[in-house]
């Protein structure tokens, strides 16, 4: 049988789920396999439910908002495009980042709505069906997301997105402005850390488990398991229960 995608759309009230509804009013055809999330602004739309989207069986995820510029809130989409850039930077670990689309559709461009659906839709169907759906998901990467739907509502990464224009933009009260390159090594290293962080306690809910066993279970240096290890101890997210030999075993707390 051939494949067809499961898509799920998140579109802005005002701009593209307008734009959808002209296209099917028009009677534009383009594919039936998209699902759609009315939310009041692509700004709105939290990180957290992409990586949800995908770990419940989404074979592509759908952002429509309304063009730069445009908002009916102003930046909200501008927001929108920064929480974008950091998910797609965190499926990038696992090469899902391509199945994740986001697009800006007015209320006037039903036809371009009908089009950049379609496109999607033979996209995902390049790509065959999500590793993480149907009846056997792969459970590796069912953690992975997890893990990555955990790091991005963490304080660090939130922080980090909201803070980008201002920490870019203006100086600190030391007189100094971070370049966007070097935010963006900072950024690049508090994504990779924090999923490595939550792919540790993703492991330990499974068993206690000492910081060889972690390193050689997750494929991570067990010196830097053990450097996530002392800070998720610091932040009261993991102590040890015993020590076998000479060797402490960790759990989750």
């Amino acid at each position: 049988m051939s494949f067809e995608p499961k898509i799920l759309g998140f579109l802005c009230n005002w701009c593209c789920y307008a734009g959808a509804d002209l296209a099917g009013v028009s009677r534009m055809q383009y594919p039936p396999n998209i699902r759609v999330i009315r939310v009041m602004c692509s700004g709105r739309i939290d990180p957290k439910f992409i990586f949800e989207s995908l770990r419940v069986g989404a074979d592509g995820v759908f952002i429509g908002g309304c063009h730069l510029g445009d908002c009916h809130y102003l930046e909200g989409n501008y927001e929108a495009v920064k929480k974008i850039e950091m998910v797609l930077k965190f499926l990038k670990l696992i090469d899902f980042d391509n199945r994740v689309k986001l697009e800006w559709v007015s209320a006037s461009e039903g036809a371009r709505y009908a089009t950049v659906i379609t496109e999607f839709t033979d996209h995902i169907k390049s790509l065959g069906p999500s590793p993480a759906g149907g009846d056997n998901p792969d459970e590796e990467i069912l953690d992975k997301l997890r893990a990555m739907e955990e790091a991005a509502g963490g304080d660090r990464v939130r922080a980090l997105v909201g803070r980008e224009r201002m920490i870019t933009e203006q100086e600190n009260v030391y007189g100094e402005q971070i370049t966007i390159e070097r935010f963006n090594e900072i950024f690049d290293s508090a994504i990779m850390e924090e999923y490595e962080r939550n792919r540790i306690l993703i492991s330990l809910e499974k068993d206690r488990k000492s910081v060889k066993d972690l390193g050689a279970e997750l494929k991570i240096d067990p010196s830097v398991v053990l450097e996530h290890i002392i800070i998720l101890k610091s932040r009261g997210q993991v102590d040890f229960g015993e020590i076998v030999g000479i060797t402490p075993m960790f759990y989750k707390m």
